[in-house]
């Protein structure tokens, strides 16, 4: 089989095309998994929350690990990692079981998704071929990301929801089988020549990030004084700190800090984290809401989200066509308000109601509005930086996008299960209760996406060429 630059570029797409699809495609089956293996309410949000975890907190370590390794050979590895992860999680018996395996499939995808992205830019030339391959990439990876919530309703409706690991299993199998037949090894330097992975890096931001989470999660049930969510607060600080100590003392950090100096990429990262807190809640909390309220099925779950994911690939179109006649300030407000728009009209779903007027135009207004936040972001994120400092830049705000969403699916889970218990202790009846922490979650996330708004104020104003646009791959 011949070596050709776009026989690569299908390899690499595919896979991508699997670890998107697999985020998506999971959040249908949550009410079928919280059933069958008897998840608590507030333990079933793990299921998202350690893959996009681990995939966010080993992501930068993966780019790093496939530079020196080779590339080729970390993709590879990852793409057995996450097939196996998914074979043993169509076959988990217990919430634990299902977790862990969830964790480990995220570990694969940091594995394969930054090695896959750095072949893609050593197989393709700067100009107009690696653009059409970028372009290729990222809108495979969002037509996954929407695919998969139709999918994941097929399979679980047709089958179980074990079907929507099992799916990634053949998938796995056979890029592993022809990966080495078509695409290169590449690698940079090696580790004798100063270049180190910086495992304490990765370990110390992971696990610091996981106690906070932890800590969040467990405060509804304990309250914030008890000494499991104190002490999870307080290791998380320790942790993070530890991992700011780590960083300024290492050789070859994950993250240089001296990349925190450009206040574009600080105020990216964090835009880019609230716009993934945003989305990952609700995402969470309407694939509950249409299926434990409205009593749709898991594949009309799927195809009522269509609509939004078909907004998001229409607004990264326009997004980044906009922002180089505008600029980037104009086009990020405007998402934010787009966003927060979205969200406020889903706050005045009911148990019953339409469709069509209660759920369609929420749902299709945050789809634009969190492209439009997401585009020019990633773009300011790399405006000021070193060229050396690209890879780590871009690494930095996936991450962060993937963390934030974790952090931000813990506040909203938890403030939305205490009102969900409450008006249960009030005597309400279980719908009620439901449809009432929707609205407190959807509010949260609102929230978030409204502190977007406030921050698009004050980031720099950025008019991106064409190359600028293309060097930026969305998260």
């Amino acid at each position: 089989m011949r070596r050709s630059p776009w026989s690569t570029l299908a390899v690499l797409a595919l896979a991508q095309f699997m670890v998107v699809l697999d985020v998506t495609i999971v959040n249908v089956a949550l009410p079928d998994m919280q059933t069958d293996l008897g998840f608590s309410t507030d333990r079933l949000q793990w299921v998202i929350s350690a893959y996009t975890l681990v995939f966010g907190g080993f992501l930068l370590l993966g780019g790093r690990a496939g530079d020196l390794l080779g590339r080729r050979r970390l993709f590879v590895a990852g793409l057995v990692v996450f097939g196996l992860a998914s074979l043993a999680g169509g076959f988990a018996q217990s919430p634990n079981m299902l977790i862990a395996l969830r964790a480990v499939q995220g570990l694969g995808g940091a594995m394969l998704s930054p090695a896959a992205l750095s072949i893609l830019t050593v197989t393709f030339a700067p100009g107009r071929d690696r653009n059409i391959a970028l372009g290729i990439w990222g809108g495979l990876a969002g037509l996954g990301g929407t695919l998969g919530v139709v999918a994941g309703g097929f399979l679980v409706d047709d089958a179980s929801w074990r079907w929507v690991f099992f799916v990634n299993v053949p998938v796995a199998a056979a890029l592993v089988a022809i990966t080495p037949l078509i695409v290169r090894e590449s690698r940079v330097g090696n580790a004798s020549g100063g270049r180190t992975f910086d495992l304490p890096g990765a370990l110390l931001a992971t696990t610091g990030t996981l106690a906070l989470t932890y800590g969040v999660i467990r405060a509804e049930p304990l309250g914030w004084s008890d000494p499991e969510v104190f002490g999870s607060l307080i290791a998380a600080v320790v942790l993070l700190a530890g991992f700011v100590v780590a960083e300024s003392r290492s050789s070859a950090p994950l993250v240089p800090l001296r990349m925190f100096r450009s206040r574009s990429l600080s105020l990216s990262s964090v835009q880019l984290g609230l716009n993934g807190a945003a989305f990952l809640s609700m995402f969470f909390l309407a694939a509950i809401f249409l299926q434990q309220v409205r009593g749709r099925s898991a594949v009309e779950t799927g195809v009522q989200f269509l609509p939004m994911g078909v907004a998001a690939i229409v607004g990264a179109t326009l997004a980044s066509a906009l922002v180089t006649r505008i600029g980037t300030r104009p086009v990020h407000l405007a998402g934010a308000v787009m966003s927060v728009a979205g969200l406020l009209l889903l706050t005045t779903a009911g148990a019953d109601g339409s469709y069509a007027a209660e759920l369609l135009p929420g749902f299709t207004l945050f789809g634009f509005g969190i492209m439009w936040v997401g585009v020019p972001g990633q773009i300011s994120a790399v405006s000021e930086v070193d060229h050396r400092d690209a890879g780590a830049a871009s690494g930095l705000v996936s991450a962060g996008y993937q963390i934030g969403g974790v952090l931000g699916l813990a506040v909203v889970n938890t403030l939305s299960t205490s009102l969900a218990n409450s008006r249960l202790a009030e005597g309400a009846d279980p719908q009620t209760a439901l449809v009432d922490a929707f609205h407190r979650g959807i509010l949260v996330a609102a929230a978030f996406a409204a502190v977007n708004a406030g921050l698009a104020l004050v980031q720099k104003q950025r008019v991106p060429d064409a190359e600028e646009i293309a060097e930026a791959v969305p998260v």
